[in-house]
C-alpha cells in the first residue's frame, strides 16, 4: 500500500507522504502552455486533457498522490446554473440562486450523466498512475462552499447573500443544502467507482461561519455528503480553511482525514481532533516563495509537530499559488521524504 493511503488509515510508513492542493496548475509551464490553446472548462471537459494535466506534477515531482484535474463548480452547471470563468474575475454564475423558486428549479442529475467527463478522466489517469503505484484522489466542493458560489454568483468578501438566505430564509436554505449534499455525495461516490482511491471534500469558505451556524445550518449536509461518499469504502479527506473554532464539528461531520490550514499549529489541531482521525496540512502556501532555507525551516517545524506520529499527510493549508517557484516545490517534496525517512531510520 502507498505511503499516502497508509497515512489516511493512520498506519506507519517509511516516510511522511506529501501532495499539494492545486498541484496541477498555473505555476507549471506545461499547464500554461495548454491554457494558451484551451479554456479551463475545455480542459476539464476533455478527459484526455484533464488526464494530461493531472499527470504534469506527477511527472515533475516525487509526489505521493495525484488529484484529478477538475474544479468544484461544474456540478452547479449540471444543476442548471450558467457557469463562466471570466479572465481577471474568476468564476461567475450568471443566474444565481436568490429565492425559493430558484432552488426549486435546480435539478439533481446523476453524476454519470452531468459529470461524465471527469469520471472518464479518472479512468484514464488511473491507467497511467497504476504502473507507478501512485494513488489518485477525486474531489468535490462541500455543500456550503457550493452554496456560496451558487447564491453569491461568484466570489464574495462577506458572503452577504448566502448568509442572508441561511439566516433569513431557512426553508429555502435547507432545500438548497439538501440538493447540494446529494449532488456532492453522489459525485464523490461516482469518482470512487470510476477508480479514485481516495476522496476529498473541499469546504473552502466554511470558516466564514460561526461554529453555531456551522453546526445548525451546514454540518448535517456535509455529514450527508460524506456518508454517501463513505459507501465507496475508500479514505475520505474533509478539508476546510479557517476552521480553528469548529474543528470538533468538522471531525464529527465525517472524514478519515481532517485537513487544516496554517492558522493553527498542526499539533494543536491534532490535540483538538483526537486519535480517531488522520491529519493533513498545513504549510502556508506563501512560504513556497521564501528562500529555501526559510522554507525548509517552516516545513521542518510542521514535521516536528507531527513527531513521526502515523497519520500525517504533508500538504499546504490551501492551494498552491500561481507564481510559485517550481524549484521550491521540488525541494520541498524531496525534503519531506528525506527528513522523515531519516528520522524513521533513527527511531
Amino acid at each position: 500500500m502507498s505511503r499516502f493511503l497508509k497515512a489516511c488509515r493512520r498506519e506507519a510508513s517509511d516516510a511522511t507522504p506529501i501532495w499539494l492542493m492545486r498541484q496541477a496548475g498555473r505555476y507549471m509551464v506545461e499547464y500554461r502552455t495548454l491554457r494558451e490553446k484551451y479554456t479551463i472548462l475545455e480542459i476539464i471537459k476533455t478527459p484526455e486533457l484533464a488526464c494530461e494535466v493531472t499527470m504534469q506534477p506527477i511527472n515533475a515531482f516525487d509526489l505521493d498522490a495525484a488529484i484529478i484535474f477538475a474544479d468544484i463548480l461544474p456540478p452547479l452547471e449540471g444543476m442548471g446554473l450558467e457557469l463562466e470563468f471570466v479572465k481577471g474575475e474568476g468564476p461567475v454564475i450568471h443566474n444565481p440562486v436568490r429565492a425559493a423558486a430558484d432552488v426549486e428549479r435546480l435539478v439533481v442529475r446523476p453524476p454519470q450523466e452531468a459529470l461524465s467527463f471527469t469520471l472518464e478522466a479518472i479512468k484514464l489517469a488511473r491507467a497511467e498512475l497504476d504502473s507507478r503505484s501512485i494513488p489518485l484522489i477525486g474531489f468535490s466542493g462541500a455543500p456550503f462552499t457550493l452554496a456560496s458560489y451558487a447564491v453569491e454568483g461568484g466570489g464574495s468578501r462577506n458572503r452577504q447573500h448566502v448568509k442572508g438566505m441561511m439566516m433569513g430564509h431557512p426553508d429555502a436554505w435547507h432545500a438548497l443544502m439538501t440538493k447540494l449534499s446529494e449532488v456532492a455525495g453522489h459525485y464523490l461516490l461516482a469518482q470512487a467507482q470510476a477508480g479514485a482511491q481516495a476522496l476529498q471534500l473541499f469546504d473552502s469558505w466554511v470558516g466564514e461561519l460561526s461554529p453555531d451556524d456551522y453546526a445548525q445550518y451546514v454540518m448535517p449536509y456535509s455529514k450527508r455528503a460524506l456518508d454517501i461518499a463513505k459507501q465507496a469504502g475508500v479514505p475520505v479527506i474533509h478539508f476546510g480553511t479557517n476552521t480553528n473554532g469548529m474543528l470538533h464539528h468538522i471531525r464529527d461531520a465525517g472524514g478519515d482525514v481532517i485537513g487544516v490550514d496554517w492558522r493553527i499549529r498542526l499539533d494543536d489541531a491534532w490535540a483538538q481532533l483526537g486519535d480517531s482521525v488522520a491529519i493533513q496540512g498545513n504549510l502556508d502556501p506563501v512560504a513556497l516563495f521564501a528562500p529555501w532555507e526559510a522554507l525548509k525551516t517552516r516545513a521542518q517545524g510542521i514535521l516536528d509537530q507531527a513527531a513521526g506520529r502515523p497519520g500525517h499527510i504533508f500538504n499546504l493549508g490551501h492551494g498552491i499559488l500561481p507564481t510559485t517557484p517550481v524549484d521550491n516545490v521540488r525541494r520541498l517534496v524531496d525534503f519531506v521524504h528525506e527528513y522523515t525517512s531519516s528520522n524513521a531510520s533513527k527511531a
